[in-house]
């Protein structure tokens, strides 16, 4: 059979790419594969050019990792759709035995994908053959391959076939490689979800068990999730009759990565188990991670005590969980009490009014006063979940003081980090008692003698202004903001500029027209050059923000503009450069919006 010149270019073409030294050129050759297949049409793109893709495996592990991920992309489209879509395996099968782990990885996921459109005839004529030849590959790269294929076809083939899958995949997990073990610990959650009960505890239960007295840690973590899999599939009475070994040894496990795996998932230990073996068994468990000898042990189960205690008796929380939070509290490690200070507000609703006024705020105040700043900050950033328990009257009798304390830290970081918190904290107390209690801290930041902290707090009067309703800026905040502008104090009156800038897009044309204008042109003939460039880049907010309106344009030409040509001719330099700049953009958004009125709504 002869093709024409124009016939032979693509698939030539990409011959020529993928045997480029450059890689960039190899790399861009895989990217187009779909497009070459499509040019080639179905029937030569399946014999020829997914025969030259099959030996294609030597080559740069982005090159192959590129092939690996088109291949999984609905490519069995360009090869004459589903009914040849197990000739993709065959390039596929050689990428999962290489030895980069991530293409691996990336060609198990593909081969996944390929078998969804696999018929069963299709499944049992190629994938399970491929499974086969990789689970008895001699290099441990395809048997670590193996691990991840058997769960998506299992439930799609006969009874006899599925024996063999089984007997297969206990098999690797005895493999003598730990890389293949890991990888069978991995995958056994998700195969186990396939297998009916009976299989699980005839078969599955063995394969466990195996692995989670493996002799490398690395395997015993990844069973922790494992364990989690199989106890949601047996009842309470089966999870204590043929799991309670293995979980007492993974929770004091001798390595400290798997007793951190344990606490990171132990939620959802506790749910699977059942409500008898939580009281029986989880909750003293549990205490012993809180208690752990690692503190990243100790982390991980501080971030499960709200959902951990919702399991329990308020008794027994009050009993053996608050005494460990107390003593966490003390703890040495600033992560683990960071963790805590996330967590420890999800206790009150669990408690009660009364139970954390004299359990949990000694313990909110002691927190808030830690020497690092990401322990009280977590402290602040879940505060509504306490007001909903206690209170806002009581909430600021007692811990309002040490946010004002923080607020006034001598770290500028620290009033910094506060600063940010503003809003949210704002938005959970609500608008009465900001105003009563927050707002006269949020103006004082205004003054701030570090400049950070004067720019944070503009930024913040932005996002209250934005939570709060510019009607309520309008009272509360842009009053004390134009009234700075005449304090004797240039820095004063520089952060009344820089805070008219920052939150002139939230406000309303008209608050900026009856409020703001007058104060901001009285500010452009300041004595200080540094806020009369300041006022300009000001004015080219407004004209920028405003300006697209008949009420805004007139604004514009009628008092921005005029002052702005005044600082045009002025004696500094960056007054003038500033001036011109402003002058040039909103004469470009006069020009852009025309003659025509483009109504502009109220808020931004």
């Amino acid at each position: 059979m002869s093709f024409s010149v124009e016939d032979i270019a693509p698939i030539a073409i990409l011959m020529d790419e993928l045997r480029s030294e450059d890689v960039q050129l190899r790399l861009n050759a895989i990217h187009r594969i779909s497009t070459i297949a499509l040019a080639l049409g179905p029937d030569r793109a399946r014999e020829e050019l997914i025969v030259f893709l099959q030996e294609s495996v030597d080559d740069e592990d982005e090159v192959l990792l590129a092939l690996a991920e088109e291949l999984g992309r609905d490519f069995e489209e360009y090869i004459g759709g589903r009914e040849y879509a197990h000739l993709l395996l065959g390039p596929l099968e050689n990428l999962s035995a290489v030895e980069e782990t991530v293409v691996r990885d990336k060609a198990t996921e593909s081969i996944t994908k390929v078998a969804a459109v696999l018929s069963k005839s299709q499944i049992e004529q190629y994938y399970i053959p491929l499974v086969q030849r990789l689970s008895r590959g001699e290099w441990f790269t395809s048997r670590t391959s193996a691990c991840a294929l058997y769960t998506p076809v299992y439930d799609k083939v006969d009874p006899a076939v599925q024996d063999e899958m089984r007997k297969a995949f206990a098999t690797l997990g005895s493999d003598d490689t730990p890389m293949v073990r890991r990888a069978a610990a991995k995958w056994l959650g998700e195969f186990m979800k396939k297998l009916s009960k009976q299989h699980v505890l005839a078969d599955g239960l063995a394969v466990y068990r195996r692995l989670q007295s493996d002799d490398q840690d690395s395997v015993r973590l990844l069973t922790v999730e494992d364990l989690i899999a199989i106890a949601q599939q047996l009842t309470p009475a089966e999870v204590k009759e043929q799991l309670l070994k293995q979980i007492r040894q993974t929770v004091s496990d001798k390595s400290w990565r798997v007793r951190y795996m344990a606490a990171t998932h132990f939620n959802e230990l506790a749910e699977a188990v059942g409500q008898d073996l939580v009281r029986e068994e989880l909750i003293g468990h549990y205490v012993q991670l809180l208690k752990d000898n690692e503190a990243e042990a100790r982390t991980a189960a501080s971030g499960q005590i709200p959902g951990f205690s919702r399991l329990l008796e308020k008794e027994v929380i009050l009993l053996r969980i608050v005494p460990c939070v107390r003593d966490l509290c003390q703890d040495t490690s600033q992560h683990v009490r960071a963790a805590l200070a996330t967590q420890i507000s999800g206790l009150a609703p669990l408690l009660g009014k009364q139970l954390t006024i004299e359990h949990l705020l000694p313990l909110f105040l002691h927190l808030l006063k830690d020497e690092f700043p990401e322990v009280r900050l977590n402290i602040i950033s879940k505060l509504d979940q306490v007001n909903k328990v206690i209170g806002i009257e009581l909430l600021s009798e007692s811990l309002l003081p040490a946010v004002v304390e923080l607020a006034e830290d001598k770290s500028w970081r620290v009033r910094q980090a506060i600063i940010e918190y503003m809003p949210l904290l704002a938005t959970q107390l609500g608008k009465q008692f900001f105003d009563e209690q927050l707002g006269t801290l949020c103006m004082s930041w205004l003054g701030d003698t570090v400049y950070s902290i004067r720019e944070a707090a503009t930024v913040n009067l932005r996002k209250l202004t934005e939570a709060f309703g510019v009607e309520w800026a309008r009272i509360a905040i842009v009053p004390k903001v134009v009234g700075m502008a005449k304090h004797p104090n240039y820095l004063y009156r520089m952060t009344t500029v820089q805070a008219i800038t920052t939150m002139a897009p939230a406000l309303t044309f008209e608050i900026i027209q009856q409020d703001i204008i007058d104060r901001l042109l009285d500010l452009a003939d300041d004595p200080i050059p540094n806020i009369k460039f300041n006022v300009a880049k000001s004015l080219e907010v407004l004209a920028t923000t405003y300006g697209t309106t008949s009420q805004g344009k007139q604004l514009v030409q009628t008092r921005i503009l005029p002052k702005l040509e005044v600082q045009r001719n002025d004696a500094d330099v960056d007054v003038r450069y500033f001036a011109a700049r402003a002058i040039q953009n909103t004469q470009n958004i006069l020009a852009a919006s025309g003659s025509s009125d483009i109504n502009r709504p109220n808020t931004v």
